[in-house]
C-alpha cells in the first residue's frame, strides 16, 4: 500500500527551465560516470595477495575454496552478517542478497558470486529457505576464511573478489559499509526518485520527506514475507 503523505514539492517550471537544469546535472553525471570508469581501471590493476588453502562447508559438505569458483577463474563472496541462535539474521544483509535472483549473467565473464556467512551451514541453508534467499551459501564457521577476510565471527559484512589461476588463489579487491552499494540495485533506484532515500542523513531541500536510516528499509521478516516459502 502506498505511503500518502504531504510535503513541499519540488519547483513547477516551464520546459525550457527544466531542460536547463537537467543539462546542467548532467555535466555532473556524465563527470562521476568518466571517474568510475577510471576507479574500475584502477581496480583492475590492483597487486594481489595469494592465499593458503582454506576449506569452507557447503551444501554437500566440505568444500576447498577453489572448488567453490566451481571451475571458474573469478569469484565474488558476500559475506553475511551471522548471530547464533537468532531468529532473524542482520535484516540489512537479508535484504541486499535478496535482489540477487538470477546470476547467470555471470558466466560468460567466467565469474560467480556466493554467499559466505560464519554460521553452521544446516543453519545458514534453514535461513536461506526461510527467507526464499536464491544464492549459493557457505560457512566459514569452521575456517579462519571469514575473519581473513574481514568478516570475524559477530562482525560486519564485507564483499571480497578472487582470481584463480589453476589452483592457486588470490585476494584481488575488498569493502564493506556503502562501497557495497555499487553491487545493488536498490539504492540507485532510490536516488533517482524525487525524494530520494528519505535519511535524515541527505543533503535534501527543507519540507522534504525523511526520517531515520534503516526506518524504510525491509527487515529480515518482510524478506520472508515476500519471498519466503510462504510468499503469496
Amino acid at each position: 500500500m502506498a505511503i500518502v503523505e504531504t510535503h513541499t514539492l519540488p519547483p513547477i517550471v516551464d520546459i525550457e527551465t527544466w531542460q536547463r537544469e537537467l543539462a546542467d546535472l548532467r555535466v555532473r553525471e556524465k563527470a562521476a560516470t568518466r571517474e568510475l570508469d577510471a576507479i574500475a581501471a584502477q581496480r583492475r590493476r590492483l597487486p594481489m595477495v595469494e592465499l593458503p588453502e582454506y576449506t569452507l562447508v557447503g551444501k554437500d559438505g566440505p568444500v576447498r575454496l577453489v572448488d567453490v569458483f566451481a571451475g571458474r577463474s573469478q569469484l565474488i563472496t558476500y559475506h553475511h552478517m551471522w548471530r547464533d541462535d537468532a531468529e532473524w539474521q542482520c535484516g540489512g544483509c537479508t535484504g541486499y542478497t535478496s535482489q540477487f535472483t538470477r546470476l547467470d549473467f555471470l558466466e560468460p565473464y567466467d565469474a560467480r558470486f556466493v554467499i559466505v556467512t560464519q554460521g553452521r551451514i544446516e543453519d545458514a541453508l534453514a535461513y536461506r529457505e526461510k527467507v526464499g534467499n536464491r544464492m549459493d551459501w557457505y560457512s566459514t564457521a569452521d575456517s579462519p576464511f571469514g575473519s581473513d577476510m574481514d568478516a570475524p565471527p559477530g562482525g560486519g559484512f564485507a564483499v571480497n573478489v578472487f582470481l584463480r589461476d589453476g589452483d592457486k588463489v588470490y585476494r584481488t579487491w575488498h569493502t564493506n559499509g556503502r562501497g557495497t552499494e555499487q553491487l545493488s540495485h536498490t539504492f540507485p533506484f532510490l536516488d533517482l526518485l524525487p525524494w530520494g532515500r528519505q535519511e535524515e542523513w541527505q543533503d535534501s531541500p527543507q519540507g522534504w520527506p525523511q526520517s531515520s536510516t534503516y526506518e524504510r528499509w525491509l527487515d529480515s521478516p518482510d524478506i520472508a514475507r515476500l519471498y519466503g516459502p510462504d510468499a503469496g
